[in-house]
C-alpha cells in the first residue's frame, strides 16, 4: 500500500477550485496529499482528492496540517457568548492536540472541578454543584507555548455570572490576562449525534489534569429526574464535572457532571440544548453574591398520604356499596 500511495503522489494532488477546504496530509515517503477527508477510521483515512476518494493508512501518516475554519465557517449565536463552526472529523489524537487549551481545572476551596472556555473574552462554563456555596474561585489554563509545549497559568479572582442549579449549570468569566489569548472550543449546533457515535471528554478527573478518556454515546436521551442526558461509555471521574464531552468533529454536545457510583462506562452529561438555554438566558440566572435568594430554590414534592397504588385506592366502603347494588 505504501508503495503505490508514494508513486502515485508523487506530487501534491490539489482539490479542484470549488470553494472547499481541504486538508494537507505529509505522508511518512515525503509525499503530500491535498483533499477533503470524509471520515477517519482508527486505522485509515478515506480522502476526496476531487476525481476519486483514496484510503489512506494512518501509519503511514507523518503529519496532518490543520486547516482552521474561515471567519464564514465560524458563526457567533444570536446570544454573542459562544461560538459554533462546521468542523471537518478528526482523530481524537488531533482534536485533543488542538482544543485541549480550552479545557481549564477549576478550583475552589471545597475541591476540584473541570471547564472549558466559550468564547475570547473567557466565559467558562461549569457545573453548579462543582462551584456551589463558593465565592473564591481560581482556575489553572494550560497554555501551548511557542515551543509547543504546556505551560500552567493559574489565575484567581475568577467571577460566578449566572447559576442554575436544576440543570447543574454554571457561567464563570476568566478576568483578562494581557500576555494570554483564550483558546474557545465550539459548541455543537444540535444533537445530531446518536448512539454508537464516537465522544472523547477532557477534564481533571482525581486532579489529574488533561485526562483525555474515549468512548461512544450509549444512549442520547437517558431520563433522571425530569432532565434527559446523555449516557456515555466514556470513564467519568470525581473531577471530571463540568468538563466537555466533544464529538468526532471537535463540538462539545455535552457537559461532564455525573456518573454512577457502583457502575462502570455509565457516564451522564448535559446536552447541548439545556447549555444553549442557559447561555440565552443567562441574565434571569445572574448571581448576586450578597442575595442569599439568587437562583432557584426548588422544593421537594409533598409525599402521597396513601401507601397504596393510585390503582389500588379505591376506598372499601366504595367497594362494598359497589357490591351492594
Amino acid at each position: 500500500m505504501r508503495s503505490v500511495i508514494a508513486a502515485f503522489f508523487a506530487v501534491s494532488v490539489l482539490l479542484p477550485s470549488t470553494g472547499l477546504v481541504a486538508d494537507v496530509i505529509v505522508l511518512k515517503s515525503g509525499q503530500r496529499i491535498e483533499g477533503e477527508v470524509l471520515k477517519v477510521q482508527k486505522d485509515t483515512l478515506f480522502v476526496d482528492i476531487g476525481v476519486d476518494v483514496i484510503r489512506v493508512p494512518v501509519d503511514q501518516i507523518q503529519e496532518r496540517i490543520e486547516q482552521e475554519p474561515t471567519k464564514a465557517d465560524v458563526a457567533r449565536s444570536e446570544s454573542g457568548v459562544f461560538l459554533s463552526a462546521d468542523l471537518p472529523e478528526r482523530t481524537v489524537k488531533e482534536l485533543v492536540s488542538r482544543f485541549g487549551e480550552g479545557v481549564v481545572l477549576i478550583q475552589s476551596p471545597d475541591g476540584l472541578g473541570s471547564g472549558f472556555i466559550i468564547n475570547d473574552r473567557g466565559y467558562c462554563i461549569t457545573n453548579y454543584h462543582v462551584v456551589e456555596g463558593q465565592t473564591r474561585l481560581a482556575v489553572t489554563i494550560f497554555h501551548r507555548n511557542e515551543n509547543g509545549d504546556f505551560e500552567r497559568r493559574a489565575i484567581r479572582d475568577v467571577k460566578i455570572l449566572a447559576l442554575n442549579p436544576h440543570f447543574d449549570l454554571a457561567l464563570l468569566e476568566i478576568p483578562a490576562q494581557k500576555d494570554l489569548k483564550f483558546q474557545p472550543v465550539y459548541i455543537a449546533d444540535d444533537d445530531t449525534h446518536r448512539e454508537g457515535d464516537t465522544v472523547f471528554a477532557i477534564g481533571s478527573p482525581l486532579g489529574l489534569e488533561r485526562s483525555v478518556s474515549e468512548g461512544i454515546v450509549g444512549s442520547r436521551n437517558r431520563n433522571m429526574d425530569g432532565i434527559v442526558y446523555i449516557q456515555t461509555t466514556a470513564q467519568i471521574n470525581p473531577g471530571n464535572s463540568g468538563g466537555p464531552l466533544f464529538n468526532s468533529h471537535g463540538q462539545v454536545v455535552g457537559v461532564i457532571n455525573m456518573k454512577l457510583t457502583f457502575g462502570e462506562g455509565l457516564g451522564f452529561a448535559i446536552p447541548v440544548s439545556y447549555l444553549k438555554h442557559f447561555l440565552r438566558n443567562r441574565d434571569a440566572f445572574a448571581f448576586d453574591k450578597t442575595n442569599p435568594n439568587t437562583g432557584y430554590h426548588y422544593l421537594e414534592p409533598p409525599r402521597r398520604m396513601n401507601p397504596k397504588q393510585p390503582y389500588e385506592a379505591v376506598a372499601p366502603d366504595a367497594k362494598a356499596a359497589a357490591s351492594a347494588r
